[in-house]
């Protein structure tokens, strides 16, 4: 298959566990793009918890930060809700127009208070366009084309934003899509009086759905970025980067299925955090980089039991900073009891090299969570948690530890900790 052709490619600079874990490799394949079917939508999740070995109550949660991301059960400190409406708004020689208004709020603790909602959708599409063989056209702001490894909440590609584009038109063996972005439209005050920008003009493409072997797809996803305005001290323009990524997606593998993927970024086309895909800092030049691999499992080989597994690794460059390889592998097995009541537990762990020859950071976490969960299956929601997590690093992690958890430094030098708690999750 074609991931086998790429992992050989690859194969020697990957650690020997990335190796195994993707050679074994086998998520369900994420739909191209998000579905915004008409009526009212939306997901949730909120909870409350405490730690057991830190200074201070509030839940601990595990992480590394930087251009890494956290195992996420039991080991989010946060609140997060987005919810809106789909409507059919008009219908003209066999188009189909849909206006889509979604709001969310964000907390960074358990408790949303008075966080104000902010707006993530407001666009209208043109869905059966005859001129575009069956091809829709939007305008507006909008959730792109953004999969993600769901136990880490990594959208390892993310095209959201303001713009307007047409899509999935079918081309050949695929479907072409082309979309067009303004990134960080702000004005920002210079000193001599003057203004000046970090915006982007961000274009993005896909060839996608493309059949390469049997219940195998491949999507192609390549970003273009001009930066706008010239530096911090106005000297001289801001950078332009770029992206390429590759998806291979495996159907009916066990009850499920496989994503393999290998991205590569060239100054703002890095991304922002640890998604690729929309504009990151317009001062990044051509010698920041980033390369990924990895390999997403999500299969249901038993109507009561189902697993997702990652296997990752990205490797950072630039002259300021150096080098820093982050490779992570983890587990999240479920088991089903009965249709309602479910053991999930999950097993992560991050590695993360440092630059001058400093020591690597490593941190383990582990989850078990008791759940009443409306079926049985590895994506059935609602969920209702408890859960116990442990967490585990090494003295080089603990500083990124604590600077990296909601709670703050709860964790001093300590180089363990154990939270506890409750949460829900859902999506309708």
């Amino acid at each position: 298959m074609l991931h086998r052709t790429m992992l050989k490619a690859v194969l020697k600079t990957l650690p020997a566990a990335i190796v195994l874990a993707i050679a074994s490799g086998s998520a369900v394949a994420d739909p191209m793009y998000p579905s915004d079917a008409e009526g009212f939508h939306g997901y949730l999740r909120a909870g409350a918890g405490s730690n057991t070995s830190g200074d201070g109550g509030s839940q601990g949660c595990f992480g590394l930060g930087g251009n890494t991301m956290k195992y996420r059960l039991g080991n989010e400190c946060d609140a997060y809700t987005e919810f809106g409406y789909t409507k059919s708004v008009a219908k003209s020689g066999g188009v189909n127009y849909l206006a889509t208004i979604w709001v969310n709020a964000y907390a960074p603790n358990s408790d949303f208070g008075d966080n104000k909602l902010g707006i993530v959708k407001a666009y209208v599409e043109a869905q059966g366009l005859d001129f575009l063989n069956g091809g829709t056209a939007w305008i507006g702001k909008r959730f792109y084309y953004r999969p993600d490894i769901h136990m880490l909440d990594l959208q390892y590609i993310n095209m959201n934003g303001t713009g307007a584009g047409l899509d999935r038109i079918p081309a050949g063996p695929g479907k072409f899509s082309y979309a067009f972005f303004k990134d960080n439209d702000i004005k920002i005050a210079l000193p001599n009086g003057g203004v000046n920008t970090k915006s982007a003009v961000r274009q993005n493409f896909i060839f996608g759905e493309i059949p390469v072997n049997e219940n195998g797809t491949l999507d192609l996803a390549a970003t273009y970025i001009i930066g706008e305005g010239k530096d911090d001290v106005a000297t001289g323009k801001r950078n332009n980067g770029w992206q390429l990524s590759a998806f291979h997606r495996q159907g009916k593998v066990f009850g499920g299925g496989n994503t393999f993927g290998v991205q590569y970024g060239v100054g703002p086309g890095t991304g922002n955090g640890a998604q690729f895909g929309a504009s990151g800092d317009t001062n990044f030049g051509s010698d920041v980089k980033r390369t990924r691999i990895f390999n997403d499992m999500a299969i249901q080989p038993m109507a009561n039991f189902g697993m997702e597994f990652v296997a990752l690794w990205q490797k950072d460059e630039s002259n300021a900073k150096g080098s820093s390889t982050w490779t992570s592998v983890g587990v999240r097995p479920v088991y089903a009891f009965t249709d309602n009541f479910k053991l999930v537990g999950e097993l992560g762990t991050d590695r993360v090299t440092q630059a001058g020859g400093q020591p690597a950071k490593r941190l383990t976490k582990l989850t078990i969570a008791p759940t009443i969960s409306a079926g049985p299956g590895l994506w059935s929601r609602p969920e209702l948690r408890a859960f116990v997590t442990y967490g585990k690093w090494n003295d080089a992690a603990t500083a990124s530890v604590n600077a990296s958890n909601n709670g703050g430094p709860i964790y001093n030098n300590n180089t363990s900790g154990t939270s506890y708690g409750f949460q829900v999750e859902t999506w309708f």
